[in-house]
């Protein structure tokens, strides 16, 4: 079955994951029908449904009459036999046990069309064992989406013994299609890529509290501050649910040894039902306490090096498992638990070598099979890393947070992060400053585009996590590098353009305020909103913006600290040049950016060089102005220009 062939989608189960994957589906165009075993069960899923297009649409990410048509082609059914007559595509998202996923897999395979193709919805289940229920184990493969499915990108296409390459392409393409972002699993192994990373991690957490190495406060200021996660670890397991972390680890030690053996500790929460945040209690008291506090300052080296060493371990299997390649490790971790950076990079960072050592030397301490080094892990230090350079010598500067290309005249920066709405860290800073002073070194370069990736943010801002407390990184030196780093879009010799769709907030605008010139498309939004966590934006904002809109309303932008300034009012600010439809924005930024790149270069660089000397000092900037036009008056630029008078063709500039 090829993307084409697919038209209508039936999911089974309307619990959380269900409805929302009904719902993305629907909102990609997709005929769906939403299926459980009770009416009730059914009529919850679709409510919740409704309420969440409503939601959407209040928030101008649909429009009234896109929310509305989704809802239109949501069927409600109880009736297995009627859900799935017509299915093309079957995903089930029925609770997380075997047995319940195997009846219903019997039940429907003689009633779904022969050529339907069903995608099980598991996090960690055998893909193969479930597919050999039906009579089609080629066009049965998982489909595992995470919660909640409308807000997160990531979908882990999981193949199973006998799922055909066609299947896989299939439901990759139907995940592209709903707007996700696919990684394929390319063997059946327990935990797939997120969990069979996350897991164990969270697992190790527990057993350094259960072996008197540390306490829940130190292991989550370490994961959080130190080791730079989203979340600290027994946070992270209150979120998700100890239980579900425990079903977890007992499947893929049932299957794959005592390596995974979960921890005494974490059975006792699940056997006294403190399962975490939807208990009330877990590792945090949600009830009768304070729910989660984690200190900043109690960050343990030596910890911090051993869940890297852990985490390594776990890439370094599924890589030699021939799970999925390093790359694809790191962007699904990126995309489904929110990390920083992939664990394959943070692995490199550390030092794989180093973190051989460290294994070595716990397996010989605690003697435990979860500390064996594995084969591959050995080799990847041997090698230099995960990502080390196969030709031993200099090769032209690759970017990690960035993408850069030039197109004609035009160079290109993208912000790559979408998986974090473009937040901006202290690497980043470094990787665009040395993008920038690549395109001016570039002769056929005659302007810079900025953009973000992905259709959801600009940039969001700064990410914390990338300069927690403990990181080495002085504060006051992070905002001079900052203002440095955007500075070089003032300086620089040629026009800067910044293309704004979606987010634009914090540090994400002071970079934006730093170009010359600023389009968006409706929708954005804007904001400095740094006065909410006591700060101030600290990379140029309260210095840049006053130049662009005036004192009084770069003061009422920091001091109100609002994130939602839309296009049109910040167009009437004098911040933002033009606002343009979705359907027009990209093509509108290339070519005012072509048109800037067509200007006269040498006039260009002197006028941006007299209005930031003229900024603070008027007959400053006045002087500059003058010199640089005695320059230009001698220029054959000019010459070609005032022959093309009064209503001659464009002249053609060449600097």
């Amino acid at each position: 079955m090829d993307i084409d062939d697919i038209d209508t989608i039936t999911v089974l189960g309307a619990g959380n994951m269900g409805h929302g994957i009904a719902e993305i589906a629907a909102i990609a165009g997709y005929e769906v029908v939403l299926r459980d075993i009770k009416e009730e069960f059914v009529q919850d899923g679709y409510e919740n449904i409704e309420w969440s297009l409503d939601k959407l649409a209040e928030k101008d990410q649909l429009t009234d009459e896109e929310a509305q048509s989704a809802k239109d082609r949501i069927t409600p059914l109880v009736d297995i036999e009627e859900a799935v007559a017509d299915a093309d595509v079957v995903i089930e998202a029925v609770p997380e046990v075997m047995d319940i996923k195997k009846e219903v897999y019997s039940d429907i395979d003689e009633y779904a069309p022969e050529e339907a193709i069903f995608a099980t919805n598991t996090s960690s289940l055998s893909i193969t064992e479930l597919s050999e229920v039906t009579d089609r184990p080629e066009q049965f493969c998982g489909m595992h989406f995470f919660n909640p499915p409308v807000r997160m990108q990531l979908v882990e296409v999981i193949s199973g013994k006998h799922t055909s390459d066609e299947t896989m392409d299939a439901i990759e393409a139907l995940a592209d299609d709903m707007d996700k972002s696919p990684v394929r699993v390319r063997k059946d192994s327990p935990g797939f890529i997120v969990n069979r990373v996350l897991v164990p991690l969270m697992n190790e957490a527990c057993w350094a509290v259960h072996e008197g190495d540390a306490d829940i406060a130190t292991v989550d200021s370490t994961t959080k501050y130190g080791v730079g996660l989203p979340m600290g670890a027994f946070e992270l397991a209150d979120q998700v649910g100890n239980d579900v972390s425990y079903h977890v680890l007992d499947y893929v030690n049932s299957v794959l040894g005592r390596a995974y053996e979960p921890c005494p500790l974490l059975e006792e929460k699940v056997e006294a039902d403190e399962l975490g945040k939807k208990s009330g209690k877990g590792w945090y008291d949600y009830e009768d306490g304070e729910g989660v506090e984690i200190p900043t300052d109690q960050i343990d080296d030596d910890l911090e090096q051993r869940l890297f060493a852990v985490m390594a371990n776990e890439v370094a299997k599924l890589v030699g498992g021939d799970v999925a390649p390093v790359e694809d490790v790191d962007e699904a971790m990126m995309l489904g638990a929110g990390y920083p950076e992939g664990p394959g990079k943070m692995a490199d960072s550390a030092g794989v070598e180093s973190l051989v050592e460290t294994l070595e030397s716990l397996y010989e301490e605690k003697d435990h099979p979860r500390y064996q080094v594995s084969e591959t892990l050995r080799e990847t230090a041997e090698a230099g890393g995960f990502y080390a350079s196969d030709d031993g010598g200099e090769s032209e500067r690759s970017y990690e947070q960035i993408e850069t290309e030039v197109d004609g005249a035009v160079g290109h920066i993208a912000i790559d992060r979408p998986h974090r709405m473009n937040t901006i860290t202290v690497d980043m800073l470094e990787e665009i400053e040395h993008a920038v002073e690549t395109f001016e070194d570039d002769e056929d370069v005659r302007a810079l585009l900025v953009t973000g990736a992905g259709d959801r943010a600009f940039s969001a801002g700064f990410d914390a996590a990338s300069a927690a407390p403990g990181s080495g990184l002085d504060a006051a030196e992070m905002s001079r590098y900052g203002q440095q780093v955007f500075g070089a879009f003032e300086e620089a010799p040629m026009p800067v353009l910044a293309a704004i769709d979606g987010y634009c907030l914090g540090g994400g605008m002071e970079m934006a305020t730093a170009a010359d010139m600023r389009i968006a498309s409706e929708g954005s939004n804007f904001g400095q909103p740094e006065h909410n966590l006591g700060l101030l934006p600290g990379w140029g904002g309260t210095q840049r913006l006053s130049a662009i809109v005036g004192e009084g309303r770069a003061k009422e932008i920091i001091f109100t600290a609002k994130n939602d300034y839309d296009p049109e009012t910040m167009a009437d600010y004098g911040f933002v040049n033009e606002v343009l439809p979705g359907d027009e924005f990209e093509d509108r930024a290339w070519e005012l950016a072509r048109d800037l790149a067509a200007g006269p270069p040498i006039a260009q660089k002197f006028t941006k060089r007299a209005m930031l000397a003229g900024r603070d000092d008027t007959d400053a900037g006045l002087e500059v102005e003058a010199s640089a036009f005695g320059h230009l008056f001698n220029t054959e630029d000019v010459w070609e220009g005032l022959a093309g008078l009064p209503a001659g063709p464009r002249p053609r500039v060449r600097g």
